[in-house]
């Protein structure tokens, strides 16, 4: 999937009145990964391996990407 497809994605979900729901359920999710990732790190014996690092840097991605994602659509279909 190239940055193309992403971004028409993008722009068919803000078209459609839904991107507001969307974008704070990936932040939801991503807050939850994040915590779940940061719980098995500080409070396990696990350290940080993989999952405890996916984790955390799976979440931190879906709270920043999916807002700039549909600003880039926006700021693309104006143009």
């Amino acid at each position: 999937m190239s940055m193309d497809d992403i971004l028409e994605l993008a722009d068919v979900v803000a078209d459609s009145e839904l991107e507001g729901a969307l974008v704070w359920l990936l932040r939801l999710i991503g807050l939850l990964a994040l915590l779940g990732g940061l719980g098995l790190w500080l409070l396990t014996d696990m350290g940080l391996l993989v999952l405890p690092l996916v984790l955390i840097v799976g979440g931190l991605i879906l709270l920043i990407v999916p807002g700039l994602l549909l600003t880039l659509a926006e700021l693309g279909g104006e143009g």
